[in-house]
């Protein structure tokens, strides 16, 4: 495994600046407000030319009663238990208080390296005011101001030294597999969905709307299949976004899209498919992303024997004209073929990447043409004459033909429907450009 490196901390003491600054992007979310981060976060951060992985967590809060806190300590303990080594932050600012020492001996009984991190030390004030935190009886101490970034130099040599080489470069690797984003509005169950399949609780669910407020990356490897599954927080309409971090989360969401091979797009069934849902679903296809579409929580629907065809006939109609795309009926809560929509998925992240060979293409292609001729424009037969795919990340192909701007819509679409029967581009957009031969 690569090596991780997990950021903890009480609420409030600059985990997410910190963060930040050793991935060098704006990934986590920082605000005044104590207790933005509710989950933890994925990055990736290099040093001296060693790359290892980073986590940044939610604040920890001891023996609360708030439902949120809760769950930040189980997440904190449990990215603990993943992390090789741990930055445990605390704020010169406040001095020392109980949620410290009360975290300090959480730490302390974990066999492996804690760097303690002092931060908001921006003079040599702070600093005298900081040597109180020694009798916390770390060995490793570093003073740090994360917003300005004095002092993480120090702190990151430190954890560079402990990496072995190996590890730096298995982190570089898991770059390689297929990035799947679970997408959709909120309250579909898109962290229901990653708990079952990853069997564990990994994001923190509950009947809050809203609650992922970060994309989550988790590395997913079990029965012959690997790959990084992306839980984005919802994304919602304009009008509903209140709160700037709601504003945030969407443009997370968006974001995790750039990022992700294959969109898993989750509806409710009980809802049905809302312009929303087709907003996220356009929004995919323009990127050109891979799209398996999850009718979640179908066990709560009615049924009778057509009841799922007349469904996915409906929802086809919805996406039209890019309607060849796989749609599933789960249930993430009872875990009904969601292995299934991982296949599915898998398969689409395939489909993406073919690549069609020049002979084969023009083989079939210009047989197509031939029974069914593009219309005749301003007394001019169009003739394409060859055809070739292009080398792009979305499947894309080039018609050489002699009046390149003349190729009309009904026309492209017949091009591209027998793309689709010839070869398997299921859940695939396809580009098809025209150009003067």
């Amino acid at each position: 495994m690569s090596y991780t490196v997990a950021i903890v901390g009480r609420p409030n003491v600059g985990k997410s600046t910190l963060f930040n600054r050793l991935l060098e992007q704006r990934k986590a979310i920082v605000d005044d407000i104590s207790g933005v981060t509710r989950d933890r976060q994925y990055g990736v951060a290099d040093w001296n030319g060693k790359s290892f992985n980073v986590i940044d967590t939610g604040g920890f809060v001891q023996g609360s009663e708030d439902v949120f806190e809760k769950e930040i300590a189980k997440q904190v303990l449990v990215a603990v238990q993943e992390a090789n080594a741990i930055l445990f932050i605390v704020d010169a600012t406040t001095g020392l208080t109980e949620l410290d020492d009360a975290m300090a001996r959480v730490l302390r009984k974990s066999p492996k390296p804690v760097f303690l991190t002092v931060n908001k030390v921006d003079d040599n004030q702070r600093l005298l005011e900081a040597s109180e935190f020694y009798s916390l009886g770390f060995d490793k101490m570093f003073f740090i101001a994360s917003a300005s970034g004095s002092g993480t130099g120090e702190l990151l040599d430190a954890v560079a030294e402990l990496i072995p080489e190996s590890r730096s470069e298995e982190v570089v690797a898991a770059s390689e597999l297929p990035r799947f984003a679970i997408i959709g509005q909120p309250n579909t169950g898109k962290s229901s969905l990653l708990n079952a399949l990853v069997g564990e609780e990994r994001t923190i669910v509950s009947d809050i709307a809203g609650t992922t407020r970060d994309t989550i990356h988790t590395h997913y490897k079990l029965f012959q299949k690997e790959f990084i599954l992306i839980d984005t927080a919802g994304i919602r309409r304009k009008s509903k976004v209140h709160e700037d971090l709601e504003f945030y989360s969407v443009i997370r969401a968006i974001k995790a899209l750039d990022e992700a091979d294959v969109c898993l797009l989750l509806l409710d069934a009980e809802k049905g498919i809302a312009a929303q849902d087709l907003n996220i679903f356009s929004l995919a296809a323009r990127k050109g992303k891979g799209i398996v579409v999850l009718v979640n929580k179908w066990d709560l629907i009615q049924k009778e024997t057509q009841t799922a065809v007349t469904y996915e006939k409906e929802l086809k109609k919805r996406f039209a004209p890019f309607s060849d795309v796989p749609i599933l009926f789960i249930s993430a809560k009872e875990k009904t073929r969601i292995f299934k929509a991982i296949e599915t998925g898998l398969d689409v992240f395939e489909n993406r990447r073919r690549r069609v060979s020049t002979s084969k293409l023009n083989e079939v292609m210009l047989q197509a043409i031939q029974s069914y001729h593009p219309p005749v424009v301003r007394g001019n037969p169009i003739k394409i004459k060859f055809v070739t795919q292009l080398p792009t990340t979305v499947p894309s192909f080039a018609f050489f033909c002699n009046f390149p701007d003349d190729v009309k819509l009904p026309y492209r679409n017949y091009l591209e429907n027998q793309l689709r029967q010839n070869f398997d581009f299921s859940g695939v957009p396809i580009r098809l450009f025209f150009r003067k031969k």
